[in-house]
Parts: C-alpha cells; sequence; structure tokens
C-alpha cells in the first residue's frame, strides 16, 4: 500500500465519521451545518500554512474549481436528499468513486482504463449498493422517476470530476484547500440564509460542529488533495467504496446497533474489488 492509498483511507475514515455526527446534530439543517463546518475546516490551512495566508492564494480557476467540488458537491447532494428518497438518491450518489475510475482516461492525460479497473469498481458499487440498502432497515425502495435522481447524479459527477480535476490545473499547495472550504462554507451559509429556518444552537452543538469542521468537513479535505498529488486515482477511487461500508461500521457501534449479513456480503465485495483493482497493470 502506497503513501497515497494511506491518504486517502485517512479522509476515508473521517468521512466515515459523518454519519455519527449527523445523527446527533440531526436537528441542525444541512446547509448550515455544512456552512459552519467548512468555515471551521478552513482553519486547518493555518499550520499548514506556517500561518501564511498567502498560502491560501490560487489562480481563480483553481479557486473555482474548488467551490465547484466541495460546495457544488454538498449543495447538489442536500437538494436530491430532499426531493427524492434518501435511500435511493444516497445510492445514485455513490457513483463518484466509479465516476473517478472511468472518467480519469478521458481527464488524465496518459492515463489507461482497463477492463480490470472497470470490473473491480463495479463490484466496489455492488458492494455499496448492499451495505446502503441494507442500512434501510426493511424499508422498501421507491419505484418510478424522481427529480432528485439527477440531482444525485449531479453530486456524483461534481466530486469525481472535482477530484481528477485538480490534477489538470497548475499546482497547488494543499494548504490552499482552506480557500476553498472557507468560500464554499460562506456560500452554504447563504444558501441556509434562503432555504431554511436558523435554529438556536447549544454548546454541545457548537463543539460537536468544531469536529464536523477538523474531521470529515475539513480535514478530511485536505488529506484527500494530499492523497490525489501523489497516487493513482483509479486506486483511490477502488478505495472509496469503503466510505460507506465504513460509514456504517461506526453508526452500528455509537448507536449499539447489530451488524446485518448485508454488511458481510457488502465487505467482502468492496474490499474483493479494491484488491482486483489493485492488481489490475496501470498506465
Amino acid at each position: 500500500m502506497t503513501r497515497a492509498d494511506l491518504l486517502a483511507l485517512a479522509a476515508i475514515l473521517l468521512w466515515a465519521s459523518l454519519a455519527a455526527l449527523g445523527v446527533s446534530l440531526s436537528h441542525v439543517p444541512p446547509l448550515l451545518l455544512t456552512g459552519l463546518g467548512l468555515l471551521v475546516g478552513s482553519l486547518i490551512a493555518l499550520p499548514l500554512s506556517g500561518g501564511r495566508l498567502a498560502a491560501w492564494r490560487v489562480p481563480l480557476p483553481t479557486l473555482a474549481l474548488g467551490v465547484y467540488g466541495l460546495f457544488g458537491f454538498h449543495l447538489l447532494l442536500f437538494m436530491a436528499l430532499r426531493s427524492a428518497p434518501p435511500l435511493q438518491a444516497n445510492l445514485v450518489n455513490y457513483l463518484w468513486p466509479l465516476g473517478m475510475v472511468v472518467l480519469a482516461p478521458l481527464i488524465l492525460p496518459g492515463v489507461r482504463l482497463r477492463a480490470g479497473h472497470v470490473g473491480a469498481a463495479l463490484m466496489g458499487f455492488a458492494g455499496a449498493a448492499v451495505v446502503i440498502l441494507g442500512r434501510g432497515n426493511g424499508a422498501a425502495l421507491q419505484g418510478g422517476w424522481h427529480g432528485g435522481y439527477a440531482l444525485a447524479l449531479c453530486s456524483a459527477f461534481v466530486w469525481s470530476t472535482y477530484s481528477l480535476g485538480t490534477r489538470r490545473v497548475a499546482a497547488f499547495p494543499t494548504a490552499a484547500v482552506g480557500s476553498f472550504a472557507a468560500v464554499s462554507g460562506v456560500l452554504a451559509l447563504l444558501a441556509h440564509a434562503v432555504l431554511e429556518p436558523t435554529p438556536a444552537l447549544s454548546l454541545r452543538d457548537g463543539l460537536l460542529i468544531a469536529g464536523l469542521g477538523l474531521g470529515p468537513l475539513g480535514g478530511a479535505f485536505f488529506l484527500w488533495d494530499a492523497a490525489l498529488k501523489q497516487g493513482d486515482p483509479r486506486r483511490i477511487g477502488l478505495l472509496s467504496f469503503l466510505t460507506p461500508l465504513l460509514s456504517t461500521l461506526v453508526v452500528a457501534l455509537t448507536t449499539g446497533q447489530a451488524l446485518s449479513a448485508s454488511v458481510a456480503l457488502g465487505a467482502a465485495l468492496i474490499v474483493g474489488g479494491a484488491v482486483w483493482g489493485s492488481r489490475t497493470r496501470g498506465d
């Protein structure tokens, strides 16, 4: 396992805590939660840059790409979850790791797609589907088309293309992710002011939001950027299917829920896909 793989896994582990924190903060509107979390997360750039705000500065196209990724992804996902059955919308959104694998040759020069990468990505998505649908606790899937599915698909496209796109723009320090998070946080708060009511927050809420910002809505983005700068995006995309699995495990541990057979099956498919993909020769 490479250093980039370890950095990606660290980001995935932090993202896995998002569901558990979200349960504790379920009374806080999602855009407000995202805006505050991203603003807290942006402060991680200060020690990374030695306190120099100059390290946050990037060309306008690079900043636009960062805001497109962090703000666009969350806004589209929350809109999808509000307008479509959340179980299916979440599943559609988890096409983004598959998108990273499939789109890499189209976006990154010198990267080729082999049958092993596609097969491994499909296996990983199948595992994620088993885990996500298993979290429905017997809830029936709702049939028919919902416009929210298109929003969820767009959110998946945004995150996969943002992740790959960071390899196409001029090189920038990982500390500059702080500017992506800060601008995205402000935009999320503006969207909250238009779309959501503002509740009163307690001290406990504030501490949990700080943890959210330092972890899944902050630290994870810096680790993700560092991983993408150093590693193969196809391998990193395959590892990303671990996110719904680990998220389910964290929720089960924190709430005392029993694990179902679907989690074990999903784990086998996800890990099997990751192993298969890692053994596929890359270019």
